[in-house]
């Protein structure tokens, strides 16, 4: 794993001594990261990346996961897909299920942390355990507009928090609590980020079959219908009759997805007949991952609704030409023509892909500024920083702390 000292180079040493300089102040207390699974998704990814780097700051980072079935992993899939504000049947049933394990996870989960942090739903509930220590709910989706059965029963827990962080401010919600906008972040020196060498990239093209004679319009992401892996090939076909190319649709699932398995036999139904097409089952490899967005010629994020969508950040610290939906957190990396391309629709998806496949000095341009908009806002070297100056506003009700 990486040394914060290893971000110099990137970020410049005045950052780093800045964040020895904070992490100082934390000295003696626990930060304690609970959340519902350690593979999949970007909760995981980040705190995976972030715990050693703050470990390596002399911050005693903790992070620990609950446990629950799959009867309540897909309570909290409906959940979640109603907090995005999707059409979703939640029933009694539901809350009663959901409410039945977070009664074994308050009895089995161990609260040791002077800062407890609670990452997304799965976990809410534990604030049952509040003594004398800080809470904050960390919320990593879009709830700009929730379902609000599911939002008014969430709120008895939150109100108790001592502070809420969202992603963007869209998300933010009236609440009694003070709340933090801080945006995500990619680890730039991680498997998944760092520069590869061409012969590691041909690899595994070559691996999955996957032929560079044509332009390779990509999509990273969980197979989920809220990535809209569909529509992604409907605007693929709609390209292919002007530009002749190919589509890469990779992924994995999350442990606390029970979905994955359905949505991927859909998409792999949408895309019968065409060999341009190439469905990937990815486990969890990320520097396949990187080969594949490194290889691509167009990188697309077709959400239909999105936290913040950090296989964006991936492709445009690649300085990959990308086109994405302009929802949750996408439109705060993809200023529209400058950084990025923003789309509304399939039609609008297709269109743009089709102006960078014709217009490569165009795309080469995006992509260069993307990158420069990654390093200076969505490393994780902010994102530490961030999170400490909410760690320490916990302790000083009295100051403003400006993140």
């Amino acid at each position: 794993m990486a040394k914060i000292g290893d971000y110099i180079p990137i970020v410049g040493e005045g950052v780093v001594n800045d964040l020895k300089l904070l992490s100082g102040k934390l000295k003696g207390k626990v930060i304690q990261n609970i959340n519902s699974t350690s593979v999949g998704g970007g909760v995981a990814e980040i705190l995976s990346h972030m715990m050693p780097l703050m470990k390596d700051m002399d911050i005693d980072a903790r992070w620990d996961l609950i446990k629950g079935g799959e009867q309540f992993f897909g309570v909290t899939k409906k959940f979640h897909n109603a907090l995005h504000g999707m059409p979703e049947s939640v029933t009694e049933k539901d809350f009663e299920i959901f409410t039945e394990t977070s009664k074994k996870n308050i009895e089995e989960v161990n609260i040791y942390g002077d800062v407890v942090f609670i990452h997304d739903p799965q976990p809410i509930a534990l604030i049952d355990k509040k003594a004398g220590n800080k809470w904050i709910w960390r919320c990593h989706i879009d709830v700009s507009a929730p379902d609000q059965k599911v939002w008014e029963f969430l709120r008895g827990f939150i109100d108790r928090y001592d502070s809420a962080v969202f992603s963007a401010p869209a998300f933010s919600q009236k609440l009694p609590i003070r709340q933090f906008l801080i945006a995500p972040s990619i680890d730039p020196l991680s498997d998944k980020n760092r520069d590869l060498p061409q012969e590691v990239i041909d690899a595994v093209m070559a691996k999955y079959g996957i032929p560079n004679d044509k332009p390779i319009i990509t999509q990273i992401s969980r197979f989920d219908r809220l990535k809209d892996p569909v529509g992604v090939i409907k605007a693929y076909k709609q390209v292919k009759t002007y530009n002749d190319c190919r589509l890469v649709l990779a992924g994995g699932g999350a442990s606390d997805d029970p979905e994955g398995l359905q949505v991927l036999n859909e998409v792999r139904e949408a895309a019968s007949g065409d060999p341009d097409i190439h469905i990937l089952l990815l486990a969890q490899n990320d520097t396949e991952i990187n080969a594949l967005q490194r290889a691509s010629t167009v990188i697309l994020q077709k959400s239909i609704k999105e936290g913040f969508g950090l296989t964006v950040t991936e492709a445009l610290w690649k300085a990959k030409p990308v086109v994405a939906s302009n929802v949750g957190g996408i439109p705060s990396q993809i200023a529209h023509k400058y950084s990025g391309l923003l789309c509304h629709s399939i039609d609008g998806a297709s269109f743009a892909i089709k102006q960078l496949l014709n217009s490569p000095d165009y795309a080469k341009k995006l992509g260069e500024n993307g990158r420069e908009h990654v390093r200076n806002n969505f490393l994780i070297t902010r994102h530490i920083r961030d999170y400490m100056l909410v760690f320490l506003s916990l302790y000083h009700k009295e100051d403003i702390v400006y993140l």
